[in-house]
């Protein structure tokens, strides 16, 4: 538990919170609120979400737009497969594989994953309303720090 003792009462109290809601729901690197916001933040992973959201799509379709939709333009098919299979794990995905020759891949996300895809397209939608606020404050920054 943390020492917060030092602190003024508000910030005290915050960070008590704080850190019950942490000693609840998990401090370690693989409990989920942290392992979730860091797949988030990664490069793929919220792109990935916002194409499984609008349908199932076969493995070399949804790597094909993937590449087409991102500024990076291309994905490997080692980290597309670590990004789908981390997502499955984690049950946002479902990977479904045709019995066909050769066998058929494609992915859809489940009733959780099509959960946070909307979480996810809110925090888009967020951070795209107020872009001109945060290239303003980054310009701002960048002058200052020179």
């Amino acid at each position: 538990m943390i020492d917060a003792g030092e602190f003024a009462e508000p910030v005290r109290a915050g960070l008590l919170a704080l850190a019950a809601d942490m000693a609840r729901n998990g401090i370690r690197r693989d409990d989920p609120a942290r392992g979730v916001m860091a797949m988030l933040g990664d490069r793929w992973t919220s792109l990935v979400l916002q194409v499984l959201a609008i349908g199932t799509w076969r493995h070399a379709d949804l790597r094909r737009v993937l590449a087409r939709l991102s500024a990076e333009q291309a994905i490997s098919q080692r980290v597309m497969t670590q990004k789908l299979r981390a997502l499955e794990r984690d049950g946002f995905v479902a990977r479904e594989t045709t019995a066909d020759v050769p066998p058929r891949v494609s992915y859809a996300l489940t009733p959780l994953g099509a959960d946070l895809a909307a979480q996810d397209r809110q925090m888009i939608d967020w951070a795209n309303a107020r872009a001109a606020q945060i290239v303003s404050a980054r310009a701002a920054f960048d002058r200052a720090s020179i």
